[in-house]
């Protein structure tokens, strides 16, 4: 399974290389097909309500996925380390507005392509339509995995689950990001990590 953070950075082409077998030819189409951009901290990739049709690849940093709720505050969804693809299913798939904005919460090094470049892809390497496929069900299984954690979990199983899998993301996003993460607020947060 992937983590938010693999113990070590790939560049694009080695990641998928760690799936799938590629050829010369082959991994030089792909690392032409994805540009490679740099992006401060703080840097907003989309807000939320976007219809931007790019996959994102982390080669070295750190993204949130947010949305903002009924009361206008800002909810972190999800983290995207090295090694993690991010796009919006919303729009890709469905053709509706994504919920959901990109935030860059490190300085980072990322891979993009548009969606339609990505799946051009698969007519070209027959592999590749099979790595698609592993990352959407690592997808489906965190996505559900964090859907369970937030209705049956309490707020401690959650914290320890997060600390268990993700020790770095504690050293890396902002405690307030975290709180929101885990559906606690920031104090119940600083409670919690006062016990352990």
């Amino acid at each position: 399974m992937y983590s938010f953070t693999e113990l070590w950075a790939m560049d694009l082409i080695q990641h998928i290389e760690s799936k799938i077998k590629l050829n010369a030819g082959e991994c030089a189409v792909i690392n032409a097909a994805f540009k490679k951009e740099f992006y401060p901290k703080g840097t907003n990739l989309v807000q939320p309500d976007n219809r931007s049709p790019k996959i994102y690849f982390v080669e070295e940093g750190l993204i949130r996925l947010y949305y903002i709720n009924r009361d206008g505050k800002d909810i972190t969804h999800f983290f995207f380390g090295e090694n993690n693809f991010t796009m919006s299913v919303e729009n890709v798939y469905f053709n509706n507005p994504d919920p959901y904005g990109r935030e860059v919460l490190e300085d980072s090094t990322l891979r993009i392509i548009h969606y339609k470049e990505f799946t051009d892809l698969f007519d070209k390497i027959t592999a590749f339509r099979t790595f698609s496929f592993l990352v959407t069900i690592d997808m489906l299984k965190r996505f559900s995995d964090r859907l369970f954690s937030l209705q049956f979990q309490t707020a401690e199983q959650r914290y320890k689950i997060f600390t268990d899998n993700y020790p770095n993301i504690l050293l890396r996003a902002p405690l307030g990001h975290i709180a929101s993460y885990l559906g606690i607020t920031q104090q119940t947060l600083s409670v919690i990590r006062g016990k352990k």
